[in-house]
């Protein structure tokens, strides 16, 4: 467990950059807590204990505002920044080196059953409120745009953006469907397109206008 919070508090202080010290990150950073405190609940979740393991769960939300359900896997060095509002289902999978930050949902669609929430793979960024819904699967390396609202799986190297989200670049490299994709300027791309589609009908409407005169 000390070999995990070490490798903890330098996966966020490597990620934050408004974390100062590693003794900050540990005494007062909810994401850690929340992690460490899956730890315990998933293990007495898949020792039989569900009761327990449930029980340590919602104690963990009542204090961080992080909800990690005690059968869902999580990977090491998962950070989640500020983390308020961040629900994990249960039968999510997360894999290592993921940045999620606050508002995120790993849920479920309420249609499927058995596998009923997201496989993340690794050194994946989530961005604030974006929701993950259903037993897809997030490729590693791949990033998902803040507020998107990803229905399908997203493969390796990718930016999903959008609602729905769709893929906007691939490998580094941009698809169709945007311009420019990262934290702070993200083009979504239905709306692209409705702009494309609004500015296609004002020529139409000059055309018809012209030729009535």
């Amino acid at each position: 467990m000390f070999d995990e919070v070490k490798e903890l508090a330098e996966a966020y202080m490597k990620r934050d950059p408004a974390a100062t010290g590693k003794m900050e990150v540990v005494l007062l950073y909810p994401g850690i807590r929340a992690v460490r405190s899956h730890r315990y609940a998933h293990f007495w979740w898949t020792h039989g204990f569900r009761f327990l393991g449930r029980w340590l769960s919602q104690r963990a939300r009542r204090k961080t505002g992080i909800e990690i359900h005690p059968g869902a896997k999580i990977g090491r060095r998962l950070v989640i920044d500020h983390g308020e509002g961040v629900v994990i289902g249960e039968t999510a999978e997360v894999g290592d080196d993921v940045l999620i930050y606050q508002g995120v949902t790993l849920g479920g669609t309420g249609k499927d059953t058995g596998k009923r929430h997201p496989t993340v793979g690794n050194n994946v960024l989530i961005g604030s409120g974006a929701k993950v819904l259903g037993p897809l699967i997030i490729g590693d390396n791949s990033r998902v745009a803040a507020g998107a609202v990803v229905l399908r799986d997203v493969p390796p190297n990718a930016t999903a953006v959008g609602v729905p989200a769709r893929i906007a670049r691939i490998d580094g490299k941009k698809t169709d469907y945007a311009s420019e994709v990262d934290q702070v300027t993200v083009t979504d791309p239905v709306y692209a397109e409705l702009v494309s589609l609004r500015n296609r009908v004002d020529e139409l409407t000059d055309i018809l206008s012209r030729l009535e005169k």
